[in-house]
């Protein structure tokens, strides 16, 4: 019974660490700060993950787990889309892609 609860806690953490990144996308109504290079690893290990779950015999919870993880990763994808990049927002670090192309324009 407690290897069923490890297993089902595994899953459903997983998925967990999944969904701050949407909540982040829609409060700030931007994708600028999930970089197209994560974007692309994260759509690279969906694509991976659901070529195994076909191929290998696993757990039904565990194919589940792979297709729910799909619909975030579709919900990423509709952000993507939905929310355009600020280039006029301030990183981190103080600077906008918008002042750094007047800088070198200049």
């Amino acid at each position: 019974m407690f290897l069923a609860l490890t297993h089902a806690g595994v899953y459903a953490f997983g998925f967990l660490f999944m969904l701050p990144q949407l909540f982040l996308n829609y409060k700030l109504k931007s994708v600028a700060h999930l970089p197209w290079r994560a974007f692309m690893y994260k759509a690279f290990n969906t694509f991976i993950d659901d070529v195994f779950a076909f191929i290998i015999v696993m757990p039904t919870s565990h194919r589940i787990a792979v297709f729910r993880d799909d619909l975030v990763f579709l919900v990423y994808l509709y952000q993507r889309w939905l929310y355009p990049i600020d280039r006029t927002r301030v990183n981190e670090y103080g600077e906008s892609f918008d002042s750094d192309t007047k800088q070198k324009n200049e």
